[in-house]
């Protein structure tokens, strides 16, 4: 217990990051069924303003990996390099590795779409990634998403318990992600908010474990059903629940707001291309 907490408080610094629309293309075993690579997904880069809840879909054992490896402050160095050094020190005989998504999220600012191609680098990195750094864009999207905060994981839960892998929801999957990106540069609410509801029918058809499982005494269906039927859009951070995302540009009651990690020097949309 004392380890854990040592951690914990060394990873004070490490940034947090959101996993929006296109979550699991990052998995090899999805990108690979994918007709029309690359599938995209979006991470946002949060600022560690307050600590979100362990086993909750916010990366928390990422950071505490990052912890380790690099004594609780982010290096500087090439984004590339450090996603794969980060993914090698957490994934290190690991039965089921994490995805690459995590250690992109935690080290790129801003807004990022990661575009995932089983042919490149077996789907483990991204084949190229999408950012934004507009410092107008960031306090649009800092307004319209709100964060509730549902239950962690709870002990016995796996989401790989049931798969029905098919083509056409893995190109699904992956193109939500790409419109989920397009909104946010665009600052449409009502596509950002689709994009999300459609990544939720994605998970539930796919790993239908991500949304329901013995071990989960929480209806997450209906309580997610709800908030999509009054708010332009919602998700679940991760499996088994954790944090619901809600688009809206009214108020919802309950609910946080993040503070988005913006870049240093370029607040400019940049793109990062193939590595």
């Amino acid at each position: 217990m004392r380890f854990l907490i040592e951690w914990h408080w060394l990873a004070d610094e490490i940034p947090y990051r959101m996993a929006l629309a296109g979550g699991w293309i990052d998995q090899p075993f999805m990108s690979k069924l994918n007709p029309q690579p690359p599938g995209s997904m979006v991470v946002v880069g949060l600022e560690p303003s307050f600590p979100f809840m362990d086993r909750a879909g916010m990366a928390t054992s990422t950071r505490a990996a990052a912890a380790r490896l690099w004594n609780g402050t982010l290096p500087d160095g090439d984004p590339m390099q450090l996603i794969r050094e980060l993914y090698e020190a957490e994934n290190q005989g690991v039965a089921q590795p994490s995805g690459s998504q995590d250690m992109a999220g935690l080290i790129l600012p801003g807004v990022n779409r990661l575009d995932y191609d089983y042919d490149h680098r077996g789907g483990l990195f991204p084949v190229h990634v999408e950012s934004c750094h507009d410092e107008e864009v960031m306090i649009w999207l800092e307004d319209v998403l709100h964060v509730l905060p549902v239950a962690p994981r709870p002990d016995g839960y796996n989401p790989l318990g049931e798969q029905h892998l098919s083509a056409e929801w893995v190109r699904r999957l992956g193109e939500s992600g790409k419109v989920c990106f397009h909104a946010i540069v665009t600052k449409n609410l009502r596509e950002l908010g689709e994009s999300m509801n459609e990544c939720m029918r994605c998970w539930e058809a796919l790993l239908p474990h991500t949304v329901r499982h013995p071990a989960i005494k929480l209806d997450l269906l209906s309580l997610l059903a709800s908030y999509q039927s009054r708010y332009a859009g919602a998700m679940y951070s991760g499996s088994g629940g954790g944090y619901l995302y809600v688009a809206s540009e009214d108020k919802v009651p309950g609910s946080i707001q993040v503070k988005i990690r913006l870049a240093q020097k370029d607040r400019r949309l940049t793109s990062t291309l193939k590595r």
